[in-house]
Order: C-alpha cells, then sequence, then structure tokens
C-alpha cells in the first residue's frame, strides 16, 4: 500500500493542482483510463468544497488530499477542517445516504448542496466521515488489476 498526502492553502487555485495530482497517481495506480475523468472531477469537487468551507470557517488550516493504493483499490480522502458548526456539514451526511438511494433525488427539489451528489454520482463508493472539526470524505474505486507500478509514499505542500 502506498500514500501519496498533499496539503494545500484553501485557495482555488490549488485545486486543479490537486486534480492533476490525483489522476497522475491514479494512474500509476492502476485506475482504468475511462474512469480518470472520474477520478480527476470527484477529487476538484470535494477539494473545491473543502476550499470553501476552509475559506469561511478556518483560512489558516491547510486542506488534506490523501492518495492511496491500497491493492486493489484506489482511495481518495480530502478532510475538512470546518467549524462542527458549520451548517453544510450537517447536511452532508444525509444527503450522501441520500444520494445511494436509487429514489433518493428523483422527483424532490435540487439538494442545497449540488456537490456531494456529483460526487455521489462519479464514485463507485463514498463515504462520509465527521472528523474532527470537520469532514472527509473517501472516494474508492476499483482497480483494473494492471497496475504500472507503485507509488513511493511522499508528501507534498502548496502555499
Amino acid at each position: 500500500m502506498t500514500t501519496v498526502t498533499v496539503r494545500f492553502s484553501a485557495l482555488p487555485a490549488h485545486v486543479r493542482t490537486a486534480r492533476l495530482v490525483a489522476a497522475a497517481v491514479a494512474r500509476r495506480s492502476g485506475v482504468d483510463e475511462g474512469v480518470l475523468d472520474e477520478v480527476r472531477l470527484a477529487v476538484g469537487e470535494a477539494c473545491s468544497r473543502a476550499v470553501d468551507l476552509h475559506q469561511r470557517h478556518s483560512p489558516d488550516v491547510p486542506v488534506t488530499l490523501q492518495l492511496t493504493d491500497a491493492g486493489t483499490s484506489f482511495r481518495v480522502e480530502v478532510v475538512d477542517a470546518a467549524s462542527p458548526d458549520a451548517e453544510p456539514d450537517a447536511s452532508l451526511v444525509d444527503l450522501a445516504e441520500t444520494a445511494e438511494s436509487p429514489d433518493g433525488l428523483d422527483g424532490g427539489a435540487l439538494p442545497s448542496n449540488v456537490g456531494i451528489a456529483v460526487i455521489s454520482g462519479l464514485v463507485d463508493d463514498l463515504a462520509v466521515e465527521r472528523r474532527g472539526d470537520g469532514l472527509a470524505l473517501r472516494m474508492t474505486w476499483p482497480l483494473s488489476g494492471s497496475a504500472k507500478g507503485g507509488v513511493a509514499p511522499t508528501s507534498a505542500t502548496a502555499s
């Protein structure tokens, strides 16, 4: 199992870099080429959400993105540090559960946080977990079994 961790300042300009790093690590881990756009879009959406929350609640705390090649799956975790009182956090867990239901988004009003619904549609397995002062969005995709080589554990920080 190899892990790449990226921490970046809560600036929208860094979201593009996070997407590019996620796509590169996913490719090296063996994620199917047809799924790489989904990885890029989901990571971009999750990081944009985290940047927005950090700018409102914890502008000095970096956003954490963790990419893990777990052998049979590729996991991406985006951790925000929003205040536990932040209103969007409470609805994310419920919305993620609703989005997993086939009837969850039919016939009703558009959810207030469309981003999490978009992520749910792009990811095979999405878990939302309350952690510390924020939430962790954990997204998982299966590996095609043709990994091109491991990724050395590393860490990067942008500011």
